[in-house]
C-alpha cells in the first residue's frame, strides 16, 4: 500500500479473486515461500516454513463491509495446527479500470473474530423429504461474521495489524511497528449448541446453553508501520456493531 501497488483485475468477470491474487503477490514480495491448495481451499495461503496461514476477504467499498459470509467455515485463529490470520482489504466499488488501489487493510488474528477452536464444521443430510419420501435435505451452513471494520474504530483508511496480546513483547520490539491500540473482546453468557427448523412454519430456532467461559476476556493489540497512518484503534460497543451490520448480535434476539 505504501508503494501504491495496485490490484490488477484479470478479467471483467473476476469478481472474487483479484484481491486474493494481490495478497499472494505481496507474500511473494516478502520472500516467504507459501502454498495455495486451490481457489476454494482454507486458508487461502499457508507458509511453508512457518505454521501460519492467511484467509483473504476482499470487500467492495462503499458497499457491504461490516460483515462477510463464510461458507461452511467458522472463523478461528487455529486450523490444522496452524495459526490463522485473516486479511481484510477494501477496494473501490464499481471501478471499471483494470487496476485500482487497496483503500484500507486489516490483518487480524482469527481469534479476534472467534476464539473457539473446538467446533468442527460438518455438512449433514437426511433423505425422506417430499411427497414420495425420496428427496434429500442438506444442512449446509453459512456463517456471517462482523469484519474488523465493523468491530473497531480507527481502521478506516489505514493498514492495521491486530494480534493477540501475548505476542506484544515480540511485536513491540520490532522497530518497524508502533502500538496504536488495545482491544478486548469478552465472551458471551450463552452459546448456541444446536438448532431446529420447522419445515411447516419455516421457523429456525436456536438451542442455547450457558457458556462455561462466559465473561472471559481476550486481549489484542493493534499495530501500524511506524510513520504510516494516524489515530488510535479502539473497540466499538456491541450496540454500534449490531446497528452497523443491520442485524442483532445477541443470541436469541429476533429483532
Amino acid at each position: 500500500m505504501q508503494r501504491a501497488t495496485l490490484i490488477q483485475r484479470v478479467s471483467s468477470s473476476d469478481k472474487e479473486f483479484h484481491f486474493q491474487n494481490w495478497v499472494g503477490s505481496r507474500l511473494d514480495d516478502s520472500g516467504h515461500q507459501h502454498d495455495s491448495a486451490g481457489r476454494n481451499s482454507y486458508p487461502d495461503f499457508t507458509l511453508v516454513y512457518h505454521p501460519e496461514g492467511y484467509e483473504v476477504k476482499g470487500l467492495a467499498w462503499p458497499g457491504r463491509e461490516a460483515s462477510y459470509d463464510s461458507n461452511s467455515r467458522v472463523p478461528s485463529g487455529l486450523h490444522n495446527g496452524r495459526t490463522i490470520y485473516y486479511v481484510f482489504g477494501r477496494y473501490p466499488r464499481g471501478n471499471t479500470d483494470p487496476v485500482y488501489p487497496v483503500v484500507d487493510l486489516v490483518l487480524c488474528h482469527g481469534d479476534f473474530l472467534n476464539a473457539d477452536h473446538s467446533y468442527v464444521h460438518e455438512n449433514k443430510s437426511f433423505r425422506g423429504f417430499g411427497s414420495y419420501g425420496d428427496l434429500l435435505v442438506r444442512d449446509r451452513k453459512m456463517y456471517v461474521a462482523p469484519t474488523p471494520f465493523a468491530l473497531t474504530n480507527g481502521t478506516t483508511g489505514q493498514a492495521t495489524l491486530i494480534a493477540p496480546a501475548e505476542l506484544s513483547d515480540e511485536l513491540t520490539s520490532d522497530s518497524r511497528l508502533e502500538h496504536v491500540g488495545e482491544l478486548v473482546r469478552a465472551e458471551t453468557d450463552q452459546v448456541v449448541i444446536g438448532y431446529t427448523f420447522d419445515l411447516r412454519a419455516n421457523i429456525l430456532t436456536p438451542s442455547l446453553a450457558p457458556n462455561p467461559s462466559a465473561g472471559a476476556q481476550h486481549s489484542f493489540i493493534a499495530y501500524r508501520c511506524k510513520g504510516v497512518g494516524s489515530g488510535a484503534v479502539s473497540m466499538r460497543d456491541l450496540v454500534s456493531v449490531a446497528e452497523q451490520i443491520g442485524e442483532s448480535l445477541w443470541l436469541g434476539d429476533d429483532e
